[in-house]
């Protein structure tokens, strides 16, 4: 394992299956001996609360306020979480990064060239992005019927229209495209294939 660890970020809309896919890989990783941190944004800070209390009230807040709270959510989570686990050389594994950010207040107008340009200032950048792709009649679908949860202020078709829009436009490196239309178990095998080769190629140059 090389002294500084690894961050993986898993983007994309909502119901894609991120958190199911950041599970399974914590078990592989963790098969091969690494040491994984699993996390997430928003975190359950108190700047990641007040996002939370967005989603059934986005309305009350402008754009730039909005913005702003996922900024220093990141500020908080690169500090006390990202840096520090890095640090230790493990696996960092999150739960979106500030492609999300990016991508999401992008659809809202903001320019998310510089939204990424704000956010390399502070936060690391990732080894690896997984970026699973799904269409937003899917996400809909898999929101209300697999999960049984009605549509939360950032889940809306149209807004979700607008953000896979978005994230299709990003050509960064290390970004590997993975489609979540497949089962579970095969967008795992796609998303373990794209991670053994970043660790042998982080081997190879080590």
């Amino acid at each position: 394992m090389a002294e500084r660890g690894i961050l993986i970020a898993f983007e994309g809309i909502d119901g894609t299956g991120k958190s199911t896919q950041i599970a399974l890989l914590a078990d592989y990783l963790a098969a091969k001996g690494y040491r994984v941190a699993a996390t997430r944004e928003p975190t359950d800070g108190p700047y990641g609360r007040k996002i939370r209390s967005l989603f059934t009230k986005r309305c009350h807040l402008t754009a730039e306020e909005e913005l702003a709270l996922f900024m220093a959510d990141r500020r908080e989570h690169v500090r006390e979480l990202i840096l520090p686990a890095l640090a230790e050389g493990k696996v960092v594994l999150t739960d979106r990064y500030y492609l999300s950010t990016a991508a999401y207040q992008g659809a809202l107008g903001h320019d998310p060239a510089r939204i990424i340009v704000e956010n390399e200032k502070f936060a690391p950048l990732p080894d690896l992005v997984i970026l699973l792709e799904l269409t937003p009649a899917e996400s809909v679908h898999r929101i209300k019927n697999l999960r049984g949860e009605s549509l939360n202020d950032f889940e809306r078709e149209d807004g979700l229209a607008a953000v896979a829009a978005i994230f299709a436009g990003f050509a960064m490196d290390n970004i590997a495209r993975i489609d979540a239309a497949a089962s579970p178990v095969e967008v795992h095998r796609k998303i373990v294939a794209k991670v053994d080769e970043m660790l042998a190629a982080g081997k190879d140059s080590a």
